[in-house]
């Protein structure tokens, strides 16, 4: 299993420009109990993801070329740095609609294995599938200034489709909201009954969701 140390301190040196102090996440995502487990390490993909997001996710590269290049990642953080001043709201309708406007292709596809977590540079390229839109949010609002407390991906089951899916949660005051790949509206957890949540996970913890 790839060591955490070191990509972990590095990403909080990237976004050490958060602005929010430590947040409380609601317990009740969808209204399934948590329960918080300690070791990330056993999610490889995620701890990859990590370690690949401090190495790759440099801005760097030439504009002029009209075909996929690097200046991808460079037009994201350009855009991230225009969000810079707006409200927190607006920040997260922002950055839900810039991934969102991105085409969904499945992993095996893109990298021929059926589960790929991508980081933004990868995604922003190769474009991706649900968890790939969820990671460019999550990355993108740590660089705007939030705090990872109050923010997860959830993976979770699709009762109504009966497939597995994955999106952003974002602890609001006592709200959570989700920021979804199949919708350009940032929405409340309250308002989605079809969504049973199986795990959720940030940079330091995982939980587990139970229905009550």
């Amino acid at each position: 299993m790839p060591r955490t140390g070191l990509a972990l301190a590095a990403l909080v040196l990237l976004c050490s420009a958060a602005h929010a102090s430590s947040t409380t996440f609601p317990d009740n995502l969808f209204g399934y109990r948590q329960t918080l487990q300690s070791d990330t390490a056993i999610f490889g993909q995620w701890v990859q993801a990590l370690e690949r997001h401090i190495l790759i996710d440099i801005p760097e590269g030439d504009c002029t070329s009209a075909t996929l290049n690097r200046c991808h990642l460079r037009n994201w953080l350009t855009f991230l740095a225009g969000l810079k001043d707006l409200p927190p709201d607006r920040q997260l309708d922002e950055v839900n609609r810039y991934a969102n406007r991105k085409p969904y292709v499945l992993d095996i596809d893109n990298y021929g294995i059926e589960d790929y977590w991508a980081v933004p540079r990868e995604f922003l390229y190769n474009n991706g599938d649900c968890e790939d839109y969820a990671i460019t949010k999550m990355f993108s609002l740590r660089w705007l200034g939030f705090d990872q407390d109050a923010l997860r991906i959830v993976v979770l089951q699709d009762t109504n489709l009966r497939i597995p899916h994955a999106v952003l949660a974002v602890a609001s005051l006592d709200d959570i909201l989700i920021l979804d790949n199949q919708t350009s509206e940032v929405i409340s957890h309250r308002k989605i009954v079809h969504y049973a949540p199986v795990y959720s996970i940030n940079e330091s913890h995982w939980w587990i969701h139970l229905s009550n």
